[in-house]
């Protein structure tokens, strides 16, 4: 199966480089915020929606102007890939899938994409309007079609490239196993067959620190080098958190993908269940939507089947040997007896064996 796959590296750019991936990115955020804030202003005066073509021949024209020149010693390719990016978040909008584009800020995450003109030769990096390669790391071989490269810088400081590659992935060989997962805070992933994985708190583990340094940047000055250096301290504690999170939950997938053949889970609406501030913290750092993406696009990979059951349906609440159903079950109660057939059921093993017989008899 072709699918389209990103590959990460880490680059180490010199301070000449340092420089001017700097107003590249400058160059298309600048673009991305100045077409976002003409179209709005278009929309409020005049009722008229613009979009990637009329973008694209104002910024010929843009770059006509004199104080506006500095753009063409910018690679015109990834400016052009602002206004692309800028016309995706307007149809998302549209189709509901996102909220209203926003403007972009230096101060998060930068990064362009350059989508052709781009070479690996030697363990360097090469891209258009920068004539000397960027150092980088290859710890992975790269597929042959690449479509485009995007160049990125950290909060922490941090420069990548990724690619984004089509490659040919072989599906696993078939088995007969199937699960049911129950996603929790206590335990992770609750498996129909009684195995767990446990959460692991990355956040809960880092946030006295972090809650430390955060106060020690409160208190200092703003644009002082002092403030600088605080604030990468942070970036740096939120990426180790970030990046043992995804590690994490990377094995998890890819243990439950490797073993079953048939993935079942409920369709979960975390973004709802955030609203709850006594458990907030707990759900963001579990990241049961981004576990629930990965077990997605790996089943399509690999050939396996993945679904998920309605949100609504009371797999906690039902007794997996008798089918009665309780009127209500508090969230603090984690093993109940049924009245009916005198089963003691721990809550989440019991859950996630519904789940599965649930959504086995959907699937039939």
């Amino acid at each position: 199966m072709k699918v389209n796959k990103a590959y990460k590296f880490r680059i180490y750019p010199n301070k000449k480089q340092e420089d001017f991936l700097a107003n590249q990115f400058g160059g298309s955020r600048f673009v991305y915020n100045y077409f976002l804030n003409n179209r709005k202003e278009e929309y409020l005066n005049n009722k008229k929606s613009l979009n990637y073509h009329d973008d694209a021949k104002a910024l010929t024209s843009l770059k006509e102007e004199e104080s506006y020149k500095w753009l063409n010693e910018l690679n015109s390719q990834s400016l052009q890939q602002s206004l692309r990016d800028l016309e995706v978040a307007y149809q998302r909008f549209f189709k509901k899938t996102s909220c209203f584009p926003k403007f972009h800020s230096k101060k998060n995450k930068q990064s362009f994409r350059t989508p052709q003109f781009f070479k690996i030769k030697d363990n360097k990096l090469f891209i258009p309007k920068l004539k000397s390669g960027i150092k980088m790391v290859l710890d992975r071989t790269l597929p042959t079609k690449q479509f485009s490269c995007t160049i990125s810088k950290t909060p922490s400081g941090k420069y990548y490239a990724s690619f984004s590659c089509e490659e040919d992935i072989k599906s696993l060989k078939k088995i007969k196993k199937s699960i049911g997962i129950d996603l929790g805070i206590k335990s992770l992933v609750i498996c129909s067959d009684g195995k767990t994985f446990e959460n692991k708190n990355f956040y809960r583990k880092s946030e006295n620190k972090l809650v430390y340094l955060q106060r020690q940047l409160s208190k200092k000055v703003k644009g002082s080098s002092n403030r600088n250096k605080t604030r990468i301290k942070v970036a740096k504690i939120h990426e180790k958190i970030s990046n043992q999170r995804n590690n994490y939950l990377h094995n998890i997938t890819k243990t439950i993908i490797n073993e079953n053949q048939i993935i079942i889970t409920e369709s979960l609406s975390v973004k709802n269940m955030i609203k709850n501030h006594k458990l907030a913290k707990s759900i963001a750092d579990a990241s049961w939507g981004e576990l629930v993406r990965q077990l997605e696009y790996k089943s399509n990979w690999y050939g396996r089947t993945f679904y998920q059951i309605d949100r609504f349906f009371p797999s906690s609440k039902t007794c997996n040997k008798c089918q009665f159903v309780l009127s209500s079950l508090d969230l603090s109660v984690r093993n109940w007896t049924c009245p009916k057939c005198s089963t003691v059921l721990d809550r989440d093993l019991n859950a996630a064996k519904n789940i599965l017989d649930k959504g086995l008899k959907d699937l039939k």
